[in-house]
């Protein structure tokens, strides 16, 4: 029998797709700037290959990605500046984060029937920041435990830790909870390191190229599936 849900944040329960996107394109274009550079095939090759083994890495900390595309072309970056540009680049994420219409009927409604907690990366910012999730206050009540996983000495998903500390935080076993997530490597597959059966949430309005893999991790386009969770998992 499911007791507890486990949730991801950004693209599970929020649409951040189009803030990333446009916060991305202004950061490369200032580094690009900044670089003196003329090259931008080259200069955009070069950001993209250091932004995946970063993130291969489960390290999403702009500055620290931004530190290694200057250092790649010979330059060293300044601290102050990119830290700036990083404020700016969640401002911009945060102005056009929204939950998925169907986030908190959804939410609202499990609440009666199960425990919730949410397992989030961090994106690398300075400890004085708080989650996005802090800006949906409607959204955060529903949530018995939220854990913001590379912080305070939590490894990131999809190290199994964060999902056990859930666990325990729950009073449950990994039996008897199921986790939601829209990220392959990062999600599902941390998802099963922890024994924790996953929900693989491929959403309608993400403009995404989801990833081929053979599984028979059941796939949802919509949170609307889990208001029948037995019909998804049986």
């Amino acid at each position: 029998m499911i007791r507890a849900i486990l949730f991801d944040f950004g693209q599970t329960l929020v649409d951040s797709a189009d803030g990333f996107r446009l916060a991305e394109k202004e950061a490369q274009a200032k580094i690009f700037s900044d670089l003196g550079i003329t090259e931008w095939k080259e200069f955009i090759s070069v950001y993209r290959k250091v932004r995946m083994e970063f993130h291969a890495t489960s390290n999403q900390s702009r500055v620290a990605i931004w530190t290694e595309v200057y250092c790649r072309f010979s330059t060293l970056a300044d601290t102050q500046l990119i830290e700036k540009w990083e404020h700016d680049y969640w401002e911009k994420v945060k102005a056009e984060t929204t939950p998925f219409p169907e986030t908190e009927r959804v939410l609202e409604n499990l609440d009666t029937k199960y425990q919730m907690a949410l397992i989030t990366n961090t994106q690398g910012q300075k400890t004085t920041y708080k989650h996005r999730i802090s800006l949906f206050p409607q959204l955060e009540k529903f949530f018995k435990s939220i854990i913001v996983a590379g912080e305070s000495g939590v490894p990131p998903k999809p190290d199994r830790t964060p999902f056990l500390r859930a666990l325990k935080k729950l009073g449950v076993t990994s039996k008897e909870t199921v986790y939601v997530g829209d990220d392959w490597r990062i999600d599902i597959c941390g998802a099963r390191d922890a024994a924790i059966r996953p929900i693989w949430l491929q959403h309608h309005l993400v403009p995404r190229t989801w990833p081929v893999a053979e599984t028979s991790t059941p796939v949802i386009t919509s949170l609307d599936p889990l208001l029948d969770l037995e019909n998804i998992l049986f």
